[in-house]
């Protein structure tokens, strides 16, 4: 039996094993649904450059209008209503709150998501608001970006300023998501924003992320005491592609660079010294940064969505190792392998291995072509059947011991997703880009039964 047969859209899943206070819930990101990029004081962001880069983009696409959002938050509210989702992870764009990174805060920016976050608050639907999901002020990356020092400095004080502000109504805080994109993919890979390809400036940048994180938690519980605060990682098991000794190195290795030089420094364990070697670049540590780092963390976020596999590849950019695709495994639309229990295995390592307390699954999705059937909806059994299989998957989890309190689907509607534009879609809502209508999709449709089927602690049906 391979994993993505192990369960089907027709078995139950295991809702007794979520506490009764499970959140379930959707998750976006500003510069990927917001629009409004030059409106009320925002100022550019290093998507903003890159999505105008010639190049850059499928199709040329660019955030520029998105969904609108910043103009029809109030109507995606309701959207989130006709889910019954409980909570909406979102992120603040700071270039909105802080248009040069620092210097003087632009009101407007803050109002709108004052607005954003009372409006939530009376549809009973929790706020967890993520500080940084990619979008750095220009003016900032201008002056070094990630790889210089200052930069998590900003970061905490743009931190307080949104703590101080929210942070009587906010009770969960992320500080980053998926710093190893904003590092590796941005810095090395030169794939995402800034799109640079050097090795020195990706680990400085790594560094700086999390040691801006480390200070952004001191200056969210500093104006919001009662905060509860996390961070979100973009994590996968790794496999080898074969049962040589090179692939199993590079496997580990892999799982360096993915893994644990995100979790080990934030845990106390410092950056794990295998990769310090294979990586070959001094880290601009400073007296008092480790503890900095190794901030308490209330919760940890997981972003799942496909293993990897690889061979060894010593002739390649670190971590030296090549992601090996192997035939006939399903793929998503992205070309991603499906393994459902790959989500399973990583809340349990992070259960047993780094000892986490709540956990909250902050992104899970799947992109594929929607079918828009003659009466209007929206057909994507693809999608339906791996966010079932996930779901499952994640009870499992929390039947053997995984602290899991929330489920957040990625994504509520489709949206720019970055370097791909608009064609992969993710959301549980099809968006037309054209007259930005919203539509549910049967995916969103069997997500609501999920919500329905746990609060009953029935069999979820797919209506």
């Amino acid at each position: 039996m391979t994993p993505v047969e192990r369960t089907s859209v027709s078995d139950p899943i295991d809702f007794a094993a979520l506490p009764d206070d499970f959140t379930w819930g959707v998750a976006t990101s500003a510069y990927q649904i917001e629009g409004a990029v030059a409106e009320d004081g925002r100022g550019p962001s290093i998507w903003d450059t890159y999505a105008h880069t010639p190049g850059m983009i499928d199709n040329g696409d660019t955030g520029d209008r998105a969904c609108d959002h910043y103009h029809r938050w109030r109507a995606d509210i309701g959207l989130m209503r006709q889910l019954g989702v409980g909570g909406y992870r979102f992120s603040i764009a700071w270039p909105r709150i802080r248009p040069e990174g620092d210097g003087p805060v632009n009101a407007a920016g803050l109002a709108f998501y004052d607005r954003l976050v009372d409006g939530l608050l009376e549809a009973g639907i929790a706020p967890f608001v993520t500080l940084y999901h990619w979008d750095l002020p220009q003016a900032l990356q201008d002056r070094g970006g990630w790889p210089v020092r200052e930069t998590a400095e900003h970061f905490a004080a743009y931190a307080a300023v949104v703590a101080g502000k929210l942070g009587d109504r906010v009770s969960h805080w992320a500080t980053l998501n998926e710093p190893l994109c904003s590092a590796w993919i941005g810095h090395l890979e030169g794939r995402m924003a800034p799109g640079h390809t050097d090795l020195t400036a990706a680990v400085r940048a790594s560094y700086h992320l999390l040691l801006g994180h480390g200070l952004a938690v001191q200056a969210i519980r500093s104006a919001a005491p009662d905060a509860r605060v996390g961070l979100v990682n973009n994590l996968s098991t790794v496999e080898p592609a074969s049962g040589s000794e090179a692939d199993a190195a590079a496997a580990r290795r892999m799982d360096g660079h993915t893994n644990r030089w995100w979790l080990d420094p934030v845990h106390g364990r410092g950056f794990p010294d295998d990769m310090r070697e294979v990586y070959g670049v001094p880290l601009p540590e400073r007296a008092g940064d480790p503890e900095t780092l190794a901030q308490p963390l209330d919760w940890l976020g997981l972003n799942y969505y496909s293993p990897a596999v690889v061979a060894a590849d010593p002739d390649g950019p670190p971590p030296f190792a090549r992601p090996v695709r192997r035939p006939q495994v399903p793929r998503t639309g992205m070309d991603w392998e499906i393994d459902a229990d790959g989500i399973e295995t990583l809340l349990l390592r992070l259960t047993h291995e780094y000892g986490a307390r709540t956990l909250h699954v902050t992104e899970n999705g799947s992109a594929y072509p929607d079918v828009i059937r003659p009466d209007g909806t929206v057909a994507d059994p693809e999608r339906t059947d791996y966010l079932h299989r996930h779901v499952a998957a994640c009870a499992r989890a929390a039947r053997k011991g995984a602290p899991l309190a929330g489920y957040f689907a990625w994504s509520l509607m489709d949206n720019f997703e970055w370097a791909y534009g608009y064609d992969k879609r993710f959301g549980l809502f099809h968006v037309d880009r054209a007259t930005q209508v919203r539509t549910l999709k049967d995916s969103g449709r069997h997500y609501a039964g999920l919500i329905r089927g746990h609060a009953r602690r029935g069999t979820p049906g797919t209506s």
